[in-house]
């Protein structure tokens, strides 16, 4: 399984609108399935139009998508919460699995002049997984975008090696 886009986690942590339960990844870890996995699109918290963001969030950072879709940008505090979140669940995989931390940033909004760039969140976000995870090498740094062909490379490379 390719898992690379889990946003959700951010919305379930965060409170947005598009959360998952609190047993994502649980299925994974009971089965035991080859599992690539990444942090892609941890730097938003979706929300409906933006009439409809919650007062909590006045003053934080957002993204107007468009007229039915408004994001707010996750805080070195949130991303360090959802790193530790995601290494507790990581935790207890028992297949071969790899996760990946797109150094480059992890979604079109989080790169050098883009509204979500934030190195400070990123950083939180990935020190909380390594320092998380007790299988240190299954954690590993790739010096690229997360959309970025060099990324998509990276992730091939561990899924053949998880599936090994």
């Amino acid at each position: 399984m390719l898992d690379l886009t889990t946003t959700e986690i951010a919305d379930l942590l965060v409170g947005g609108v598009m959360a998952a339960g609190e047993d994502r990844l649980d299925a994974v870890a009971r089965t035991g399935i080859p599992w690539v996995g990444s942090c892609g699109a941890l730097d938003m918290v979706n929300f409906g139009a933006v009439a409809t963001v919650p007062e909590r969030f006045a003053g934080r950072l957002r993204y107007e998508h468009n007229a039915n879709v408004t994001l707010v940008r996750t805080t070195v505090e949130e991303n360090r919460a959802i790193g530790e979140w995601l290494a507790r669940k990581l935790n207890t995989f028992t297949g071969r699995w790899l996760f990946l931390l797109p150094l480059g940033g992890v979604s079109a909004l989080d790169t050098p002049g883009q509204a979500f760039h934030d190195p400070a969140a990123d950083a939180a976000l990935f020190a909380a997984i390594e320092s998380g995870v007790a299988d240190t090498g299954r954690v590993r740094r790739i010096p690229h975008h997360v959309n970025d062909p060099e990324f998509a490379d990276a992730v091939l490379t561990a899924w053949r090696e998880v599936h090994e």
